[in-house]
């Protein structure tokens, strides 16, 4: 193992001169590493740039228009409200990027600007991370936590004595956000979990109530509650009311860190909950869920995870510094979480298939 860290280190150091990168950029049997290398090295030194790329797309409503036709640039430049020779600097940046492409007919999607106009959870997403990027200005004040986060005041339930006090009107903008994110993950469980007619599911930390009305509508049979703060749940009892549903799910307020939760639940949901949350927050959660089970009745975990093939960088790279900067919280391997059910007394603990690893990976538990 010795001998083997050695070399590596004697190829990093080698490959860190000047003179062997110039000179691996012009060998034909090298060239090709070099200028992927080169391209990766140099992505991760723009990437702000190109995220602000898309940002401007998001925000001009530039997108969603190119789904119908392709548009004339001179055409794209007038909907933007932007001078054709500045504007002209965005389409560039976004060609390079495959978010757009020119053609005859004009200005059309590319590979990576389809989903993006398809998808408003994305763009949602585009514009949330606008406020991440601010609390980025200065990462090692972040580390070193000498940063006042705009996150920390965005998700007021991270920094607050008792979340139970805060008012419906401070959780309006997030669980805006929650409820359009939402969608892609609830079909993720709903296809990945059978249900029984009859089942009681109890969707703890469930927001505006995006999951439960996604389960409502798939499985008429089941038996529906969510729980969440105060504030939140107020929003989730008019969504509900709003869509018909008011019959078939309950809504509880209450922080489940402080007050019981309902009982008697086949299955218990905790969607993007325990990575918004510390290890011992955690460590006191998972039992109080378990409570709130029958005997034999299952946890359902779905969140973005570290160590996952096919998530790439997203839990440790992204979640990571996002949950910093919010102020509680971190991604975690399916391995710890595995820990931390089995510290909870659950059992018959597996994680299943995801079709889209990146938005959550699911893992599923039993009561004893």
């Amino acid at each position: 193992m010795g001998l083997i860290s050695d070399a590596r280190r004697a190829l990093l150091r080698l490959m860190a001169r000047p003179r062997f990168q110039s000179w691996a950029s012009g060998f034909p049997l090298t060239r090709p590493i070099a200028l992927w290398s080169t391209r990766k090295v140099f992505d991760l030194t723009a990437g702000f740039v190109y995220a602000q790329t898309v940002l401007a797309l998001v925000r001009l409503e530039l997108l969603e228009p190119l789904l119908q036709r392709a548009i004339p640039e001179d055409e794209y430049a007038r909907m933007a409200g932007v001078d054709p020779d500045r504007f002209r600097r965005l389409v560039d940046a976004a060609v390079s990027l495959d978010v757009l492409i020119r053609t005859r007919e004009g200005i059309e999607l590319g590979r990576n600007g389809a989903p993006l106009a398809g998808n408003q959870a994305l763009r949602a997403l585009v514009e949330h991370n606008a406020l991440f990027y601010r609390d980025l200005a200065d990462p090692v004040g972040l580390l070193r936590g000498e940063v006042e986060t705009h996150l920390s005041s965005y998700w007021p339930y991270a920094k607050t004595g008792d979340p139970r006090e805060i008012d419906a009107e401070r959780v309006r903008e997030y669980s805006e956000l929650m409820a359009k994110s939402q969608p892609a993950i609830t079909a993720e469980v709903l296809d990945a979990i059978d249900f029984d007619a009859g089942e009681r599911l109890l969707d703890v930390g469930g927001g505006s109530g995006a999951f439960v009305l996604g389960a409502a509508e798939r499985h008429p049979d089941l038996d529906l509650a969510l729980f969440d703060l105060p504030g939140v749940a107020a929003h989730a009892r008019t969504r509900v009311s709003e869509t018909g549903y008011g019959d078939r799910i309950e809504v509880h307020g209450g922080d489940f860190f402080a007050d019981p939760l309902p009982g008697g639940f086949d299955v218990v949901t905790l969607v993007r909950i325990l990575h918004d949350h510390d290890d011992p927050d955690v460590r006191q959660l998972l039992p109080r869920v378990r409570e709130s089970l029958r005997p034999g009745g299952r946890l359902v975990i779905a969140e973005p995870m570290s160590g996952v093939s096919g998530a790439g960088s997203v839990g440790p790279a992204y979640f990571s510094l996002y949950l910093l900067a919010m102020g509680k919280g971190r991604p975690r391997t399916p391995d710890e979480l595995t820990g931390f059910l089995s510290e909870a007394g659950f059992r018959d603990i597996r994680r299943l298939r995801s079709r889209a690893p990146v938005l959550a990976t699911l893992l599923v538990a039993r009561a004893p």
